[in-house]
Parts: structure tokens; C-alpha cells; sequence
């Protein structure tokens, strides 16, 4: 018999949503930038995840830090249109998150 492991609402995982939630406002200043600066295809990628960092379940929470993390890549990244001010707290907020969650998933029972 497959066991199914039951993934509690993240209001019960109070590091991972707090985390999720700054992550969030880290967001909205990048996405906020690449709207100023006329940055449409980071503004296109972007746009979504502030959005999704405040309200995903806890599974499709790390896809979108996945999906934050990929902006920063070493040939084509947010870091190249953008200015540090907002993509660098973005990174470590986005880090933090991915922390929080591996922490929960490693210490889950």
C-alpha cells in the first residue's frame, strides 16, 4: 500500500510563509523596476511570480522560487536590464525561501 504524505496549508508553516511573503514584496519592487524601465520581457517573466509567492500551496511555492531563481542565469539575467537595488534583495529573499522549504522538508516526519 502507497502511503500519501499529506502537505499542511502553508498558514501552518509559519518560517516558509514568511519567507514566501517577503519574497513577494521583493517581487513587486523588481517587477515594479522592469515596468519603469520598459523591461518587457522581464517585466513578461516577473510579473506572475510575486503573485504566486504569496499564494501557492507549499509544492507549487518551490516551483515558483525555481522559476525566480532561473532569471538570475549566467548568460542572460534580470541583473543585466535591471538595477541591483531590487534584483539583489530578490535573490536573497528568493535563497531564503528555498532554505525555509528545505529545512521544513528535511525535519518533516
Amino acid at each position: 500500500m502507497t502511503q500519501v504524505r499529506r502537505v499542511p496549508p502553508r498558514h501552518e508553516l509559519p518560517e516558509v510563509d514568511a519567507a514566501a511573503l517577503e519574497a513577494a514584496r521583493a517581487g513587486d519592487r523588481v517587477v515594479a523596476a522592469a515596468r519603469e524601465l520598459g523591461a518587457e520581457r522581464w517585466l513578461r517573466y516577473l510579473e506572475p511570480l510575486p503573485g504566486r509567492l504569496r499564494d501557492d500551496p507549499l509544492p507549487d511555492l518551490r516551483a515558483a522560487a525555481r522559476l525566480a531563481r532561473a532569471a538570475y542565469g549566467p548568460k542572460d539575467s534580470v541583473r543585466d536590464q535591471l538595477p541591483a537595488e531590487v534584483t539583489e534583495p530578490f535573490l536573497d529573499r528568493i535563497d531564503r525561501l528555498s532554505r525555509a522549504i528545505n529545512r521544513w522538508e528535511a525535519n518533516r516526519s
